[in-house]
């Protein structure tokens, strides 16, 4: 007889609720979060109603402010700014490396907030947490040599992320870039994270980095945000929709920008016998249901090799284990051990699904759909935001499965039966952020590599967006402006000696190193 799941213990909603409360008064009220502007918490914006993917159950939603709000917030950043600019590297230091023991103390609740709020499972979230910590201890440690002969900018840095990382992209930047001697703005993400960036910015508040945190539509705030004079750069992660508008503000106003799209990374077979290999690594490129700008989508296979493809796959991906992120067959046991949870709402679920459905209904093949009755569920649980994996052989060219990122667990395989037809297809979205080719002939790879659109290309392995001293960026559509990752990180939001070009992409240039 099966197991009857049940809620982990001290792992509710309303227990984290309480411990945000507890832990930074200052930043939460019974019912709301507050935004931080002025160097204050302010009860303004209209605080929407929000469900967590998990189960659909109620959490506490951004409190949106209106334009002009907003521009005073970005006004009051840069008079932060112009005192911020000016203290010695050493009390810097000091404070970001004062922010991090907080984050570390206070590490179980901002995991635990990430999986209510936007779904990840606990190995994750815990994984997204520590990333950050530790990627920006590694700047309070090697920061000297990196803003040697640089300043700080003329204004705030003003950063617009996605939900998926809130931790490990957006608050691991803020502090860096407040470590090198500038105020920041966080705008929270509109589909969730805002009680964990909350938390996270209240930490850094106390200990004096000038950081401000506001909620809104990226519509409605883009004017302050984007295009403000005050703004010393913009800081972009997301889809490539608002992306061209944010480039496009950008390159007319000649701001410093690093703008991060996204785009369809591929993973081609060509030639290759390690199947073992490839069957290890199918579980891992599904973590967090594939919702990462570094996720592998798309496998570009020869034909010739498809059924051993087949072989080493279909075992793997049968392994995935979906569920409720903590749902436990006794409250004491430890959290559950899950490849993904939910998507990160009912409507992106329900889209993907409709996706998935269509394409199927124009000529894919379906080769793997997982069954709901073996996620892991709490009984009676709202499972509306959950997609079990799904393979699809060849879809067709009118899908929108076929040239872009699906953003949820859905794998999709073209056959090609040329090298050329292998680098067409893999390079269907005019730029990535990284790509992998497995083949047997280190030559071939040397090849073939350099011709495949993406910044970082494995020969076997998954690339990923790395840390510390890795180098991040993208080809094509997939990046815009400066590039990120080590002293890079750094660069882009300093400034340097006159006349100096930035490694990245930009409208006039495109430069590597």
């Amino acid at each position: 007889m099966a197991t009857t799941l049940t809620l982990k213990s001290g792992t509710s909603w309303a227990e984290a609720w309480q411990r945000c409360l507890t832990v930074a008064p200052e930043a939460f009220r019974d019912d709301r979060v507050l935004n931080l502007w002025n160097s204050t918490w302010q009860a303004d914006g209209r605080a929407l109603p929000a469900t967590s993917p998990v189960d659909g159950s109620p959490i506490a939603g951004p409190p949106r402010l209106d334009p002009a709000t907003a521009h005073q917030a970005v006004r009051a950043s840069l008079d932060q700014h112009r005192a911020w600019r000016h203290i010695p590297l050493e009390e810097r230091r000091a404070r970001v490396a004062a922010t991090l023991d907080a984050l570390t103390q206070h590490r179980e609740l901002l995991a635990l907030l990430l999986v209510w709020e936007i779904g990840k499972p606990w190995r994750l979230a815990r994984a997204d947490v520590d990333r950050a910590i530790d990627g920006v201890r590694w700047y309070v440690d090697g920061i000297e040599p990196m803003v040697a002969g640089r300043a700080p900018l003329d204004g705030p840095v003003s950063n617009i992320a996605s939900w998926n990382y809130p931790m490990s992209v957006l608050v691991h930047a803020v502090l860096v870039q407040a470590l090198a001697g500038n105020a920041v703005i966080a705008k929270t993400p509109t589909d969730g994270g805002v009680a964990c960036l909350t938390l996270a910015c209240a930490l850094a508040a106390r200990e004096g980095i000038p950081v401000t945190l506001v909620s809104g539509s990226g519509g409605e705030l883009s004017q302050a945000l984007v295009r403000a004079p005050e703004i010393g750069c913009v800081s972009f992660v997301g889809g490539r929709d608002t992306g061209a508008a944010v480039a496009t503000a950008v390159a007319d106003l000649g701001k410093r920008h690093v703008l991060e799209q996204e785009g369809l990374n591929t993973w081609g077979i060509w030639n290759y016998t390690d199947w073992d290999a490839l069957t290890a690594v199918i579980p891992k490129l599904f973590d967090y249901g594939k919702q990462r700008c570094t996720a592998y989508p798309r496998f570009v296979v020869q034909r010739e090799l498809f059924d051993e493809f087949l072989a080493a796959y279909l075992p793997a991906v049968r392994t995935l284990r979906v569920g409720h992120p903590l749902a436990v067959d006794k409250r004491d046991a430890p959290y559950p051990q899950l490849d993904f949870g939910p998507l990160i709402n009912a409507a992106k679920a329900k889209e993907l699904q409709d996706q998935v459905a269509e394409a199927i209904d124009r000529g894919a093949v379906p080769l793997h759909r997982g069954k709901p009755t073996e996620a892991r569920f709490l009984p009676g649980q709202d499972t509306s935001a959950y997609v079990q994996p799904v393979t699809l052989l060849n879809p067709p060219p009118s899908s929108p499965l076929h040239h872009a990122e699906p953003f949820g667990p859905v794998d999709t395989i073209v056959l090609v039966d040329t090298e050329a037809e292998l680098l067409a297809a893999m390079n269907a979205s005019n730029g990535a952020l990284v790509a992998t080719l497995s083949t047997d002939d280190r030559a071939t790879y040397d090849r073939l590599a350099p011709q495949i659109r993406a910044f970082k290309v494995g020969h076997g392995t998954p690339r990923s967006r790395g840390d510390r001293d890795e180098l991040f960026g993208g080809f094509g559509a997939s990046w815009r402006g400066a590039f990120v990752g080590g002293e890079l990180l750094v660069r882009a939001v300093t400034q340097g000696p006159a006349g100096e070009r930035l490694p990245g992409n930009f409208p006039d240039y495109h430069l590597m190193s």
